[in-house]
């Protein structure tokens, strides 16, 4: 090999060598500038708690936010749907939140509208069966998978439970609970905090 492919030789090595460890150098780099990033993520998965500006929700909409990584809704419910849960009180199988209430109802929220406020419900958006997140069907009446005398509610395609507009269960269906009240409380007529309450709970 002469002299001259030598030195070529030598200096592709030597630039691959260079490109290789400059790689590594900002794959390092990357990986410092991500993980500045993780504490907040965690932060947010440990649970810290969320604000929530509720003053452009009209009657029957919903909103859904994220706290623990859950989904939660915020339905501020009509007149109307306030009078449907007198309708559904006894066809739902845990009507005053009985079952596990420590874990899935504050002391608050015992009530027909498991509330702080009749219009104002907050719940978690996942199914007590298996995880699933139910659909909305908010509509009352007759429609697919739903009984004639619907009165609006949630419906859990995966295995056909369903949930009154106060996020109980409905008797003979497969989730064992009603939907999860997380901690909430209001700062203002329009603001509330889900996460945290009075007593600090979280």
């Amino acid at each position: 090999m002469s002299n001259e492919k030598q030195v070529d030789s030598g200096r592709r090595g030597l630039l691959v060598a260079t490109c290789a460890a400059g790689g590594v150098a900002g794959l390092a780099t990357a990986g410092a500038l991500v993980s500045t990033f993780q504490p907040s993520e965690r932060a947010k998965a440990a649970g810290a708690p969320v604000e929530v500006d509720i003053a452009g929700l009209a009657p029957g909409e919903m909103k859904t936010v994220e706290w623990r990584g859950k989904p939660v809704w915020i339905l501020k419910r009509s007149p109307e749907m306030v009078e449907s849960l007198k309708k559904t009180g006894d066809q739902v199988a845990d009507p005053k939140s009985e079952r596990n209430p420590n874990e899935l109802t504050p002391e608050y929220a015992r009530n027909e509208y498991r509330s702080r406020k009749p219009e104002i419900l907050v719940a978690v958006g996942i199914c007590s069966h298996l995880g699933c997140s139910p659909t909305t069907k908010l509509q009352p009446g007759a429609q697919p998978s739903l009984p004639d005398d619907w009165q609006g509610g949630f419906l859990c395609p995966c295995h056909g439970s369903t949930f009154d507009l106060a996020g109980r269960v409905f008797k003979n269906k497969p989730a064992p609970d009603n939907l999860e009240i997380p901690p909430h409380m209001y700062l203002s007529d329009t603001k509330l905090i889900i996460g945290k309450d009075e007593k600090g709970e979280a």
